[in-house]
């Protein structure tokens, strides 16, 4: 399913692979996008590997449906890949398992219960993927990942249950990756759980690799009491329907959202299958304790009060089929937006997504809705630490070196700036890698070696896999920025001429009743291409449509400064 043309190249590079007493260290992705996030250690022929993620298409990848890694050069060593450990369970973690499992050799997947039953049940929807073998794993366990990897494994807050960091026991020390995390704080306001943190410190940690999401954030995570609060406050003074629009990974929240409901004495209703499916794993496994009849099916909702009625749905980020963009725009089948209802968007807005949600936005408040969004009351709460718990955690953890994960390239400068100022360390302490980049980790240094991995996007795109390049890519972009034009010609073979007027088609580009002039002139200009061919000369198709295809594109842009696509069809009778 992927390429591995690269793979001899590497192979050669006997002098960096065989280097002695280094662990190898890179990612796949995640280090220049929000996502796909997956990365790997290597020491010898072990091969430990970290997530696997999807990201979600860019304004640059239109028509895509999202992004898994490359996964090339850790097919070309499957046999050995040891295990690969999932840190929590929201797709850009996980999201990438149906595609790439076969490629890597179908490793051990290390994962707790609830993230175990995501990955299962999402497994469910890809019939011919393989088998997976899961270990299950709990906060405070060890595992013997490999003979030369060993992982302690602590639970982080985030924003879903059982999200769990580790400490990896490798032959050159300890390197800790603490997944996605923030603090969790008390009614006082004071931070919970920090003697995880105080405990690795006490274990001369090697490598700290450090989320970056947040680190242009400055401060402290709002806590999810505060969050809670404002939500009870906004469910009270609401006068008829809630409509509450959010991730539905998010399940700590959505199990509190659900107990205020139920004290208010409200019915739930759940639209986003997704979402539905979230919510009864997390209530199979304990984590929601729902009441009898609290939550009703969707087509029900009409059979009570509308001061009775909180819908909890996913598409908060404005994405054209979630559901609540399909409320808004009037095509969901059980819920059309009242004058009156309650919107709340319990999420902040994904880097790329501002200009939908904004649409969103303003679709729901023309119909009459009441919009509440984070930056107007405290009802979203990041899963990802700020600067001042960031800088928390260095100081507690006191790592030799740091490697900054997870973001943009500005987000892990940045986290690399909080550690040379937190914890002193030197500009050659703190790592700043790329995709594809390989780290070489060794007792006394950590250091970019010269060799790099594929880390190119390999783009899913309906049952394709990988099928979609560059050159797909930057014909949709050109269809969706200048158009196309069709130009049919009819050729008599014996003759070499036109049996009629060529057929003209714009789509995107002109609008032909109103540009009749310019058609004609571009009918005139093939006639004459055509005509220059000497009569004793066989015309050629392919030449015919490839001098086409130049000249009347160049001419075109003369006209119109515009660049279609020019797509000549010529049909030989």
């Amino acid at each position: 399913m992927f390429k591995t043309r690269t793979t001899k190249i590497l192979k050669t590079r006997k002098a960096v692979l065989g280097e002695k007493g280094a662990v190898r260290f890179a990612a796949l992705g995640g280090l220049g996008e929000i996502g796909r996030n997956m990365m790997f250690f290597e020491y010898e022929d072990e091969i430990i590997i970290i997530d696997a993620g999807l990201q979600f298409p860019e304004e640059t990848t239109p028509g895509i449906d999202f992004i898994i890694p490359n996964v090339s050069y850790l097919g070309g060593k499957k046999k050995n890949v040891k295990a690969l450990v999932i840190t929590h369970g929201h797709y850009d973690h996980i999201g990438a398992i149906p595609y790439i499992m076969e490629q890597i050799g179908n490793p051990t997947i290390y994962a707790t219960s609830i993230t175990k039953e995501i990955v299962a049940r999402r497994q469910e929807e890809f019939p011919n993927a393989p088998k997976l073998d899961f270990e299950m794993i709990k906060a405070g366990e060890t595992h013997q990942l490999s003979k030369n990897f060993k992982a302690h494994f602590f639970g982080v807050t985030h924003n879903i249950p059982e999200g769990v960091g580790m400490m990896l026991e490798t032959p050159v020390g300890n390197i800790v990756h603490p997944g996605e995390f923030k603090f969790d704080y008390d009614l006082e306001g004071k931070p919970k759980d920090l003697e995880v943190w105080e405990k690795l410190g006490e274990q001369k940690i090697h490598t700290l690799l450090l989320d970056s999401t947040g680190a242009e954030e400055p401060g402290y995570s709002i806590s999810e009491r505060i969050v809670e609060a404002e939500l009870e406050k906004l469910f009270k003074q609401a006068e008829g329907r809630i409509i509450l629009g959010t991730f539905a990974s998010l399940l700590d929240r959505l199990a509190e959202i659900i107990k205020i409901a139920e004290r208010l004495g409200k019915k739930v209703a759940v639209s986003g299958s997704s979402m539905k499916t979230n919510i009864q794993i997390a209530r199979n496994l304990g984590y929601m304790k729902i009441g009898k009849d609290v939550l009703i099916p969707l087509e029900e909702i009409g059979k009570y009060r509308d001061d009775k009625i909180l819908v909890l749905c996913t598409g908060a980020q404005g994405e054209p089929q979630a559901q609540l963009m399909r409320i808004a725009s009037g095509e969901h089948r059980y819920i059309q937006v009242k004058k009156g209802d309650t919107v709340i968007l319990s999420s902040s807005v994904i880097p790329g997504n501002e200009r939908s949600v904004q649409i969103l936005k303003d679709d729901l408040a023309r119909q009459g809705a009441l919009v509440y969004h984070y930056k107007m009351v405290d009802i979203h709460s990041s899963g990802h630490a700020p600067q001042e718990e960031l800088k928390s955690v260095m100081k507690m953890v006191k790592p030799k070196f740091f490697i900054p994960i997870h973001g943009y390239y500005f987000m892990r400068w940045r986290n690399a700036k909080l550690a040379q100022d937190a914890i002193k360390l030197k500009p050659e302490e703190t790592v700043l890698l790329d995709n594809g980049q390989v780290a070489l980790i060794k007792k006394d240094s950590v250091e970019i070696s010269g060799e790099t991995v594929p880390a190119y996007y390999v783009m899913v795109d309906g049952l394709g896999v990988g099928d979609v390049g560059e050159v797909v890519l930057r014909d949709r972009r050109v269809l969706a920025q200048e158009g196309m034009v069709v130009i049919i010609s009819t050729l008599d073979r014996q003759t070499g001429r036109f049996l009629k007027n060529p057929d003209i088609i714009s789509r995107g580009f002109i609008y032909l009743k109103e540009n009749k002039e310019l058609v004609e002139e571009v009918r005139k200009k093939i006639r004459h291409l055509i005509s220059s061919v000497p009569r004793h000369q066989q015309p050629d198709a392919d030449y015919i449509k490839g001098t086409i295809r130049d000249q009347i594109g160049q001419y075109l842009y003369k006209k119109t400064k515009r660049r279609p696509m020019i797509l000549p069809v010529v049909i030989e009778v």
